[in-house]
């Protein structure tokens, strides 16, 4: 499982994760078709902060090699051991989290890291070269998160102006949602509910990629294709 620079792509549909979806009995074939579907365009997110780290392990080996095949991007958040123990391409930190520059020291040059970030403060944190994209939430009103104040495609806004770094929209994005959030900033949208809790998850998928691919004014970071766009690898 070599990491190389055609892994080193931010993705423009984020799948997340909590700790009831990776409970499903259905969650691995699930999450197996959803990144046949979304292949490059997919970056499957593990996250499970009330799960023990061998229940993501065991998740993560699982879905490793399917991962691979499809071309779509696994991560891990904030478990960097299994990171490491799994030789995956990168991993997600939140605001709990180790700091970018310890977490980068962890994982290495090679791999991709992402960060979850709520204001050009903590946006501003990440400038130091050690983060690859940011996930800035929350847009709008989600069940997941019902103490949050949605700050609306505005705070992408905010958040660009101290930054360079490809920005993921999170919460509370429906189909409907991707192209507002896009002109607004953004490089691509995450999301959980609207894919975990749909009657049919691989629809959902496709409804997203749909949805990313019709904005023609949509142009990765560094040009390209929604597929193949690729962040420059670092030395």
């Amino acid at each position: 499982h070599s990491l190389g620079c055609q892994l080193r792509v931010i993705r423009p549909l984020h799948l997340v994760t909590d700790d009831a979806i990776l409970a499903r009995s259905d969650f691995k074939d699930l999450a197996r078709a959803a990144m046949h579907v979304g292949g490059k365009k997919v970056a499957l997110h593990i996250r499970g902060p009330g799960l023990e780290g061998r229940t993501i392990f065991e998740l993560g080996q699982a879905l490793r090699d399917d991962a691979a095949k499809a071309g779509a991007l696994l991560l891990v958040n904030d478990r960097l051991d299994v990171v490491l123990a799994l030789d995956l391409p990168g991993g997600h930190l939140g605001q709990r989290s180790l700091s970018p520059g310890h977490a980068r020291q962890i994982v290495g040059p090679r791999r991709i890291l992402g960060l979850s970030v709520h204001d050009k403060i903590e946006a501003r944190e990440s400038r130091d070269g050690q983060i690859d994209f940011l996930m800035v939430g929350t847009l709008f009103s989600t069940p997941s998160h019902p103490g949050a104040v949605p700050g609306g495609v505005g705070r992408l806004d905010e958040i660009a102006s101290t930054t360079d770094l490809p920005l993921i929209g999170i919460g509370g994005i429906r189909p409907n949602r991707v192209v507002e959030v896009i002109e607004a900033g953004a490089h691509g949208v995450a999301v959980r509910g609207a894919v975990w809790e749909a009657p049919d998850p691989v629809r959902a998928v496709e409804s997203f990629l749909q949805q990313v691919e019709s904005h023609a004014g949509w142009n990765p970071p560094g040009g390209g294709t929604p597929s193949d766009s690729s962040i420059g690898c670092m030395q």
